[in-house]
């Protein structure tokens, strides 16, 4: 009965491997109207939409503007600020 495996673990695949579920993470979550507001159109999945919030930072919400600080490469990955 290994069929019923394999299908558990190709949904899995399918599900944490695709876009819309990468595009559920901290900045995604807290920029979404900064993200349809200015970056409308942009890429997701290549840097596209977070490049163009950093460079709309000064006029994006706080707390959109709190997930760019403390997430991304060598910012913890959504873990926030190190003690």
């Amino acid at each position: 009965m290994k069929a019923p495996t394999i299908s558990v673990a190709v949904l899995a695949a399918m599900v944490f491997g695709s876009p819309a579920f990468a595009q559920q993470g901290p900045v995604a979550m807290s920029c979404k109207e900064d993200i349809a507001k200015y970056c409308a159109g942009k890429e997701h999945g290549k840097g596209e939409v977070r490049a163009c919030l950093e460079a709309a930072k000064d006029k994006v919400t706080d707390e959109c503007k709190t997930a760019l600080d403390t997430t991304g490469p060598g910012k913890g990955m959504g873990q926030g600020p190190s003690n």
